[in-house]
């Protein structure tokens, strides 16, 4: 049997990836420090923690799933205790990409992180409805790296990742610095920034006498059709007057040169910001 040791098995992140660990073929091993992440695990999984030396003895996989800022330090903190062929899981590639984990050729290092439920998708289950961020009940893509290791190794990474973050649809295979450009590059810098910008403008509209609940209903709804064409949901083509709004609009809100942000140097600065 495959074992692995969660290191914060109690935190956010972790507390989800041993919720559907909980039952899987693998021996888990949860490694937590806070009382309060031991406890939440004891009273709602009904799973028992280790001390980090219970955990790491004889361990075939170690899962990161510690904050982006603390990787560095957990990864240096553990390494001299990893037998060679051991497997290092990171949740995210930012620290992997920063160069936070131990230069040892003797490990494997695989990244691999959700795409999150899309917003178009077939749920039909109240509960998968309202799973916006996955790995409860609303079925998600990921997206998975080897970033180091034998190649025999990846179907390994894969098969964990199916686990932590089911139920899984597809399986992308990228490499570190593609995931790098998804996140934050395409997912942070340009969604989220320009979603705040959306949420900015309906309150605006708001400022200037429309009520909240008609902005935001009219706003969500036409994200919803105008999102349906533009990423090839449906087919379809936008009026005249529409073409013509996002012809003189797109140069008023973005830079000519936007899309330098996905430049490596940019997305090394971003990623040195967060870790």
């Amino acid at each position: 049997m495959t074992s692995i040791a969660l290191f914060g098995a109690g935190g956010k992140m972790g507390y989800r990836l041993a919720k559907n660990l909980k039952g899987s073929r693998f021996d888990v091993r949860h490694v937590e420090v806070s009382e309060a992440g031991r406890a939440r695990l004891s009273g709602d999984l009904g799973l028992s923690c280790v001390s980090p030396e219970e955990g790491l003895d004889g361990a075939d996989v170690v899962i990161l799933a510690v904050p982006d800022t603390a990787i560095g330090k957990v990864a240096a903190g553990i390494a001299d205790r990893l037998k060679p062929g051991t497997m290092v899981v990171a949740l995210d590639a930012a620290a992997p990409f920063a160069g936070h984990l131990p230069q040892r050729a003797d490990l494997t290092y695989f990244v691999t992180h959700p795409c999150h439920p899309p917003i178009f998708n077939d749920e039909t289950d109240p509960a998968a409805k309202r799973d916006f961020f996955g790995g409860i009940a609303a079925k998600q893509h990921i997206v998975s790296a080897l970033m180091q290791g034998p190649e025999e190794a990846y179907g390994l990474g894969e098969e964990i990742a199916r686990v932590i973050w089911a139920p899984v649809m597809r399986s992308h295979r990228v490499t570190v610095e593609q995931m790098a450009l998804l996140e934050p590059g395409l997912s942070e810098t340009v969604c989220a920034s320009l979603l705040v910008v959306m949420r900015e403008a309906m309150d605006e509209c708001v400022r200037r006498g429309v009520a909240k609940e008609a902005a935001r209903d009219f706003l969500l709804g036409h994200m919803n059709v105008l999102g349906a064409v533009i990423f090839e949901e449906t087919p379809g083509v936008f009026s005249d007057a529409c073409n013509k709004a996002i012809e003189f609009g797109k140069p008023v809100l973005m830079k000519d040169d936007w899309k330098r942000v996905f430049e490596p140097a940019e997305i090394a600065a971003s990623i040195q910001r967060i870790t």
